[in-house]
């Protein structure tokens, strides 16, 4: 069976929102939807510029910990869908206190029902669920 993605799906610096005021800037020119542990901000982009990921875990979430995994949940679904999304966004996630404990297939069905609601995702891999 052939590689669907022959290139290694990464998430590297580049693909990143980390200054505050991009921050800011997706959060006023941008849209935004809540959906079960996440809440989403997001910017279209012209269609050469690929997507990027701003990840908010505010403290009420809980200890470093619990943070720390809410950030590399929310990664990873961004890293694992990304390759779908039909235009491109800058798009920052904020991670709600429900996530504490949530798997991550809970947390990547929040976050394709953003996408979904929001007219985001092109192409869906096949077998999905």
């Amino acid at each position: 069976m052939a590689a669907e993605h022959p290139q290694r799906q990464r998430f590297a610096r580049a693909d990143r929102i980390k200054a505050s005021r991009e921050f800011a800037r997706i959060k006023i020119e941008g849209q935004r939807l809540v959906s079960g542990c996440l809440i989403a901000n997001w910017r279209r982009l012209d269609p050469l510029a690929t997507s990027r990921l701003g990840v908010i875990t505010p403290g009420r979430i809980g200890r470093a910990v619990d943070r720390n995994r809410a950030r590399r949940l929310v990664r990873e679904a961004f890293r694992l869908h990304r390759h779908t999304f039909s235009p491109a966004v800058d798009l920052v996630v904020i991670a709600r206190p429900s996530i504490v404990g949530e798997p991550f297939e809970g947390v990547e069905k929040d976050f394709l029902t953003i996408l979904r609601k929001a007219g985001l995702l092109g192409l869906e891999r096949e077998g999905n669920g």
